[in-house]
């Protein structure tokens, strides 16, 4: 499988802003997310897919932030390039201190770890608390460790809310898109949406296709759930 995924990977060009430098340099084109649940991807070539894995998440409950980490087991092949996401939910008011909720987000760069990535659909009432927060996690994160987002794709084509985010890359997710599926013909205008691309493997309507695909499962991962949406994917170009 590992050769055939990498076959997959070598007809599909990921093309678009090749021009522009890759702000997730050493990052495969391919990254897979595997959520909370235990995840088998010893299958993966590491020079073909890395994995974006849920490392955590932040509850905020009017004042109060909780931090669940991962329980699930996670295993991947040795070389696997790996990034930490951290989801963070809302149900109220968020804190005033960006520290704890900051704090919790760098912890999830563990040892093994060479990014991290924030999974937040802050409301509009807690956008300015998002970048507080992105700022000061992007200050403590060390300089080599890239900071990545996802992002509605609203957030990408007419709200520019997130332009001066401190991230290298938003990664605009084209699923779960409840009204707004028109969204999915609007060109990016906002640069840092422009190099990375998110899908799901139960949504795949062709849409624009960047340098780098992020891509979800909401099923565990299988050799076959690979394969198929792989090849889905390749029909677009």
């Amino acid at each position: 499988m590992r050769q055939a995924v990498a076959v997959l990977l070598a007809v599909f060009p990921f093309s678009c802003g090749r021009t522009k430098p890759d702000p997730l340099p050493g990052f495969p084109s391919l990254m897979l997310w595997a959520w909370e649940r235990p995840e088998d991807l010893r299958f993966l070539d590491p020079q073909a897919a890395g994995v974006a894995f849920l490392a955590g998440t932040i509850t905020i409950d009017h004042g109060r932030t909780v931090l669940k980490p991962r329980l699930q087991p996670l295993w991947v092949a040795r070389g696997t390039k790996l990034m930490a996401v951290v989801r963070v939910e809302s149900r109220g008011q968020p804190p005033a201190d960006t520290g704890l909720v900051a704090e919790m987000l760098v912890s999830a760069v563990r040892p093994g770890v060479s990014g991290l990535q924030i999974d937040y659909d802050a409301a509009e009432s807690e956008r300015h608390f998002y970048q507080d927060v992105a700022r000061v996690v992007r200050a403590k994160l060390p300089r080599d460790v890239p900071l990545s987002m996802t992002a509605l794709v609203s957030w990408c084509a007419s709200d520019d809310w997130i332009r001066d985010f401190p991230v290298a890359d938003a990664v605009p997710m084209y699923f779960r898109m409840g009204a707004e599926p028109y969204l999915r013909r609007v060109a990016l205008r906002n640069p840092l949406c422009q190099a990375s691309t998110g899908l799901s493997t139960d949504e795949l309507v062709r849409v624009p296709v960047h340098r780098r695909v992020f891509l979800f499962n909401p099923r565990p991962w299988t050799r076959e759930a690979l394969r198929m949406a792989m090849s889905e994917v390749n029909r677009w170009q």
